[in-house]
């Protein structure tokens, strides 16, 4: 089955602010996340990409606006369900206001109960982006063949409960897992399994370029910030 490489879109100025953006419109990259997604194209340079599929939200775009403009032919789609977590109530608000929260100990500790306010449960939110990418995994190898590898831009939280799936772990326990801005994740499916091969690699990935002979090919068969935080500066 396919190769998906999950993209945190890179540190945007609510990051910076330390606010929590959710879905709130106008947040863009700040100076040094446009840098991160300038350097995107040489990072994933030596990867055959079928796709690029994103979240609708301007910061996603802008993140991968460099990968698309350096491989002109490649397709680029919109998918709603990896949106980020609808926040509701807690969009927009300073991060420090809500450590105190009694909410904020369920969302680190007892993350498959917490519902936020006016928005959406956790638990839904990992539903929705793990039958997003099953589906993509499904249209990817029926039209590009199952070695092909495509990239998802999505968010902090969004990315650590597809990994939490991938590894079998109870959503309760995704917090424990960090991805920075503009870090990308690898997770490579088959029939029985997924197998995570890169968990937030800020590097370059020319090692998971194909290789015909490569015989590693066999292995086909405290609290967390909310929202995925800033990453270093």
């Amino acid at each position: 089955m396919a190769t998906l490489i999950l993209l945190r879109h890179g540190r945007s100025t609510a990051n910076t602010a330390g606010l929590l953006a959710g879905r709130t419109p106008g947040v863009a990259l700040d100076d040094h996340g446009a840098g991160q997604a300038a350097a995107l194209p040489a990072r994933l340079a030596a990867l055959p990409l079928a796709a690029a599929v994103s979240s609708p939200l301007q910061r996603c775009r802008e993140t991968l606006r460099p990968l698309l403009d350096a491989r002109p032919g490649l397709p680029l789609h919109t998918e709603e369900r990896i949106n980020e977590c609808d926040y509701g109530e807690w969009s927009g608000r300073k991060l420090g206001e809500l450590t105190d929260h009694p909410l904020m100990d369920v969302v680190q500790r007892h993350a498959s109960a917490a519902a936020f306010p006016g928005g959406e449960s956790m638990r839904a939110m990992q539903t929705r982006a793990v039958d997003a990418v099953r589906d993509w995994n499904t249209r990817i190898d029926a039209e590009y063949g199952s070695d092909a590898m495509y990239v998802m831009c999505s968010h902090g939280d969004i990315i650590k409960s597809l990994v939490a799936d991938a590894l079998g772990m109870h959503l309760d326990l995704f917090q424990r897992i960090h991805v920075d801005p503009c870090s990308l994740t690898v997770i490579r499916y088959t029939r029985l399994r997924p197998f995570l091969v890169r968990l937030g690699d800020t590097g370059d990935l020319a090692s998971l370029a194909p290789r015909p002979s490569d015989d590693s090919a066999g292995t086909d068969n405290g609290d967390a910030a909310v929202g995925g935080g800033a990453g270093a500066p």
